[in-house]
């Protein structure tokens, strides 16, 4: 392998005359960043039909007294590596991997803690029967909490202008309704069962698209919502502890969602807000909107009767769980937010439809929930049904 070429001619070469007019080189070398590769013996004899590339050209002048040139090249064939590319592809590797880790770690975060918000959440329904004071303290720590951070600018606050506000408020609205809605309805039935008809909001989705949007789908959509229906109603008959308003409210909750859905996708477009501070305004849009109908509903001084009861049945342990819950609330909502940034629609359904099936699961057997087979089959049927539309909608 040549690595250095040394030409250094006699002087009777370096009279002026002899000097060329312009400097030339060849019109076939090829310039690599690659280093000099050195080595320890000089080889003089090399093939002409072995190309050779150029590393790096020293002190290449031209003088009436001296000539000197130095070419340091190797060999096309017997070269080292490509590092450069090497190192491009090995980048994107790198870049691919900590993507799918990036995407992973959201997922565990917003099923975990999607999790926790709903057991605590129905540890305090069941002490303290006031969903619209709980709805209200969620969104309320949601707030406070982004303002801090904002504040203390361990995230940046967004730039928003009197047009991004209202775009925001029919967003907010709907996200009240349905907040308010699913927590109404898990004060009064088993966390499973409010899942279990919550998994129905695709039916919703495309009845509501359908026939208020003129939006049309392919007949694969259609056929998916079947299964969905069918489960949903054959959990709700079969539920032991059956209950007319937490059914409803689950059933408004979806409803109210999916309007949300809608008017999320209008006032997104050309909109330059990230997922989490996105989802922080709406949080504190919906707190004023939400706060006097909560105070109108329940009110200051049932309020302050039912503390006082939880206090006395569940000890400091109560604070603790209001204070988890709010937490918690907040946070899974915003990892959802953060990974819409980062995944496409289908990949956030189909996790959308595991967080579901992950909080039955657990909330059964945290509460010990009774579950009939056929109950049981009725949500398995309904949460392929999901799975399946997710599939077909794409």
């Amino acid at each position: 392998m040549i690595s250095s070429i040394k030409n250094t001619p006699s002087p009777c070469f370096a009279s002026p005359d002899f000097l060329p007019k312009k400097r030339f080189l060849p019109t076939r070398l090829n310039f690599s960043p690659l280093p000099i590769i050195q080595n320890s013996t000089f080889n003089n004899s090399f093939s002409a039909d072995k190309p050779l590339h150029i590393s790096s050209t020293d002190n290449f002048t031209f003088s009436p007294k001296q000539l000197k040139t130095q070419c340091n090249a190797y060999e096309a064939d017997r070269s080292r590596p490509l590092d450069l590319n090497i190192e491009v592809l090995e980048e994107q590797t790198r870049f691919e991997a900590s993507h799918k880790i990036k995407i992973g770690i959201y997922f565990a975060a917003w099923w975990a803690l999607n999790v926790v918000f709903n057991i605590y959440n129905k540890k305090v329904l069941n002490a303290f029967p006031y969903p619209w004071l709980t709805s209200t303290l969620s969104l309320a720590c949601g707030s406070l909490m982004m303002l801090i951070s904002w504040a203390t600018r361990i995230a940046d606050a967004p730039k928003t202008d009197l047009d991004f506000w209202k775009t925001l408020f029919p967003v907010a609205v709907a996200h009240t309704i349905g907040h308010v809605a699913a927590t109404v309805s898990m004060s009064k039935v088993a966390v499973s069962f409010t899942h279990i008809i919550k998994s129905g909001e695709p039916a919703f989705s495309v009845l509501v698209s359908r026939f208020l949007l003129g939006e049309a789908f392919p007949l694969a959509v259609y056929a998916s919502l079947l299964p969905i229906i069918g489960g949903c109603a054959l959990a709700a008959v079969t539920e032991l502890n059956f209950n007319l308003t937490g059914f409803m409210g689950a059933m408004i909750s979806n409803l109210a969602f999916v309007f949300r859905n809608i008017f999320s996708k209008k006032g997104m477009k050309g909109n330059s807000v990230s997922g989490m501070n996105y989802y922080a305004c709406l949080s504190m849009m919906s707190l004023l909107i939400l706060t006097p109908f909560a105070l109108a509903v329940e009110g200051p001084h049932m309020w302050a009767v039912g503390w006082q009861t939880a206090l006395a049945q569940i000890g400091p342990n109560f604070v603790w769980w209001v204070a988890a819950q709010s937490i918690f609330y907040h946070l899974y909502n915003q990892v959802s937010y953060m990974s819409l940034d980062q995944i496409s629609p289908l990949t956030f359904s189909i996790g959308n439809t595991m967080k579901r099936i992950s909080v039955i699961v657990s909330s059964i057997i945290i509460f010990h929930t009774p579950v009939r087979p056929i109950n049981a089959l009725g949500a398995a049927i309904a949460i392929l049904g999901t799975f399946l539309y997710s599939q077909a909608k794409m």
